[in-house]
C-alpha cells in the first residue's frame, strides 16, 4: 500500500449513493476497464474519462449509501481513483473499498478543499497537505487490519498471503 497518495481533488457532495457512483444499468459488466468507463457517470456523464487525472475523490457525508454491490468502489479504483476522503461513509461501501484495496478515510466535514486542488495525503499518519491552498488538515489514519488489507492489495490477497504463511509454518 502506498503510504503517500498524491493527486488532484475531485469534489462531490453529500449522500452520493452507489447508483450515482456506478449506475445499476451496467451491473452486468465484469471487466474493470469496462466498469471504469461508467464510474461517477450518475453524477456527470463527462466524468469517467477524466477520473484518472484527479486521483483523489473528496466527498461529503454518507458517501456510498445505497446498495451493497462492490461495483461502486471497484469502478472508482479501475477508473484511477487512488484515495477517497469523505466526511462519512456508508459502512458497507467503506468495507468494500478497503476489501478491494482502495484506501478510504474520513475528514472533517468543514475541510476546505476545492476542485483540482493538489493534495498530498499520508494515509498512515492521517495528514493532508493542500499544496494549492497551502493548508494542512487531518484525516483518519488507516492503521491495523484495514492497513494490512490495503498493504496486501485487498482482502483476497491478504487472506491468500496469510494462508500461505500459515501453511509454510506447518
Amino acid at each position: 500500500m502506498l503510504q503517500i497518495v498524491r493527486g488532484k481533488a475531485l469534489c462531490v457532495g453529500d449522500n452520493i449513493d452507489t447508483d450515482r457512483i456506478y449506475p445499476s444499468r451496467y451491473i452486468e459488466l465484469t471487466c474493470d476497464a469496462a466498469m471504469a468507463k461508467h464510474a461517477l457517470e450518475g453524477i456527470e456523464a463527462s466524468l469517467p474519462p477524466r477520473l484518472a487525472s484527479y486521483g483523489i475523490l473528496v466527498a461529503g457525508r454518507n458517501f456510498g449509501c445505497g446498495s451493497s454491490r462492490e461495483h461502486a468502489p471497484r469502478s472508482l479504483k479501475a477508473a484511477g481513483i487512488r484515495l477517497i476522503l469523505a466526511a462519512s461513509f456508508a459502512r458497507i461501501f467503506y468495507r468494500n473499498a478497503i476489501n478491494l484495496g482502495l484506501p478510504a478515510t474520513t475528514v472533517a466535514p468543514q475541510m476546505e478543499v476545492h476542485e483540482e486542488d493538489a493534495l498530498v495525503v499520508d494515509i498512515t499518519q492521517g495528514l493532508i497537505m493542500n499544496l494549492t491552498r497551502h493548508t494542512q488538515h487531518v484525516c483518519g489514519a488507516i492503521t491495523g487490519f484495514p492497513a494490512d488489507v490495503l498493504a496486501s492489495g485487498g482482502l483476497l490477497k491478504h487472506l491468500r498471503g496469510t494462508m500461505m504463511n500459515t501453511h509454510e509454518l506447518q
